[in-house]
């Protein structure tokens, strides 16, 4: 059905309190929120309850609900369980603030993307220049920033210019990770041990002793040895010896979580709680580059 603006802001401004507050809104509320006389808000609810787009609750604590038709009129998808995207405006979160819609209108620009952000919140913050980042979003865990270049407030929605967006694949890390694990001994020198990367094409090797993974040592571990002159050395007396372990059926994106975190350059990937695979950050970088 076709809206007058004002009926679209009310609408929207109640919506997004609904869901702020969990409970029936008063019209001062959305008088507040929109910048309108209340008068005007309560003589607008009256026509909206008519078109079914609004129920009354009765009472103290009463006020007014969104019905289905108006996520419908309004072409918003209700809800019962909703996951919340984030949204940021110059790296700060909005809050009460989800984005509902991404959708993207240049892809076959040469040199710019620009997309539609509809949002379910307040937007009124938001002006021209505006730094903004979307998500993770909860299933593909894609994370878009860009620069904003305009605003509609009739449709709740954010114009903006894309300048970065990255995702990650939803396989857990058994899919990535290197089953055929190369190792090397606890005792073998650092010489034999650069030798063994070198002809494998790795930067790091996992260590046993008696047949046991007890630590990793790469290719930094045995620069910083022979950088401070243990030319010697062997690779029990380098290597790292706090192992990692993830479940292999770990998201890729948690995994990468643990990297950061850990500052560590490899996972041992565990199935059904054994050490079976390893999987490095190269694993990862090259599934990103892949296309």
């Amino acid at each position: 059905m076709e809206l007058a603006p004002i009926q679209k802001d009310i609408l929207i401004a109640l919506i997004n309190l609904q869901r702020e507050k969990d409970r029936a809104v008063k019209g001062e509320e959305i008088a507040e929120l929109i910048n309108r006389n209340p008068g005007t808000v309560r003589n607008q609810m009256q026509s909206l309850k008519v078109l079914g787009l609004v129920e009354g609750v009765p009472g103290p604590k009463g006020g007014y609900k969104a019905t289905g038709d108006a996520y419908e009129a309004l072409s918003i998808t209700a809800m019962d369980h909703e996951a919340v995207v984030p949204l940021f405006r110059n790296d700060t979160l909005v809050d009460g603030a989800t984005v509902a819609e991404i959708s993207f209108t240049t892809v076959r620009h040469p040199d710019l993307c620009h997309g539609n952000i509809r949002v379910l919140g307040s937007i009124k913050g938001f002006e021209q220049g505006d730094k903004v980042q979307i998500g993770p979003t909860p299933v593909n865990k894609l994370v878009i920033s860009g620069e904003i270049v305009g605003r509609d407030d009739t449709q709740n929605t954010l114009v903006f210019c894309i300048n970065e967006m990255i995702s990650l694949p939803k396989k857990p890390v058994k899919n990535y990770a290197r089953m055929n694990i190369i190792s090397i001994d606890i005792n073998a020198t650092i010489q034999e041990t650069a030798r063994k990367l070198v002809d494998n094409g790795i930067h790091g090797l996992p260590v046993k002793d008696d047949g046991k993974i007890v630590g990793i040592v790469t290719f930094t571990d045995i620069g910083d040895a022979v950088a401070s002159g243990k030319m010697t050395a062997r690779v029990r007396d380098i290597m790292t010896k706090e192992l990692i372990t993830v479940d292999s059926e770990t998201s890729l994106y948690d995994a990468v979580k643990i990297f950061d975190k850990s500052n560590v350059g490899f996972l041992l990937v565990s199935f059904e709680g054994v050490p079976k695979g390893v999987l490095s950050k190269r694993d990862i970088f090259h599934e990103l580059t892949i296309y």
